[in-house]
């Protein structure tokens, strides 16, 4: 549900853009930049657009908050979850795993007991990478997107959220990251490995009862 509405409200915003756009008024970049310029414009009447347009814009302002106050309701149902739920505020303490991700987590595998091993996990998500095999020689190719795909969208952005800050922490992760960083891998490759790896230790996780530990060992 939450994410029909963050859908709605995105098309919603991109509409507003394009109809402001068509009669030269221009916005910068992100959601929040936009917000507050187009509140501003709405404030002063200083006749950049026709009373219609405006008029239009709104009307698309106000279902916009409405959509901010649904979406903000939801937030807060997740955080109470996370907070009352032992295993959820566990997964909180791996970096790029917040309240979405692990009350996701918790939903879709519970104490992770269906899966053997960690990287079981990975590839029920379909993180891991599919292999083609030619005259005996095996080629890695895109992930396989099997599995959840509200879930490893999830990790994959919280992937990305975490990946400055861990590239640079002096751990077996944070050199990991580095290394392969300095060897070219593409950015958008490195942030899919590294959600593989935060699925990895989520595993963990659940499996032992425990939190991450920012020096742990964490095997390639």
């Amino acid at each position: 549900m939450r994410s029909r509405l963050v859908a709605e409200r995105t098309n919603l915003i991109n509409q507003l853009r394009a109809i402001l756009l068509e009669r030269g008024v221009i916005f910068p970049a992100g959601r929040r930049k936009f917000e507050l310029g187009l509140d501003g414009m709405l404030a002063e009447h200083d006749g950049s657009v026709s009373p219609r347009v405006r008029q239009l814009a709104d009307e698309l302002r106000t279902e916009w908050r409405i959509l901010d106050g649904k979406i903000e309701a939801l937030n807060g149902e997740f955080v109470d979850l996370v907070r009352c739920d032992d295993a959820a505020r566990r997964l909180t303490s791996i970096p790029g795993v917040g309240v979405l991700n692990a009350s996701a987590l918790v939903a879709a595998i519970g104490n992770a007991s269906g899966f053997d091993k960690a990287r079981d996990l990975g590839a029920w998500l379909g993180l891991v990478p599919r292999q083609h095999t030619t005259g005996g020689k095996p080629r890695l190719l895109g992930i396989s997107k099997r599995g959840n795909t509200y879930l490893r969208t999830l990790l994959i952005h919280g992937a990305r959220a975490a990946l400055p800050s861990l590239s640079k922490a002096d751990t077996s992760l944070g050199r990991w990251l580095k290394a392969m960083l300095e060897r070219g891998v593409h950015r958008n490759a490195v942030v899919v490995a590294l959600a593989n790896k935060l699925a990895r230790i989520a595993w963990a996780t659940l499996r032992n009862g425990t939190t991450f530990e920012r020096g742990y060992a964490v095997a390639a």
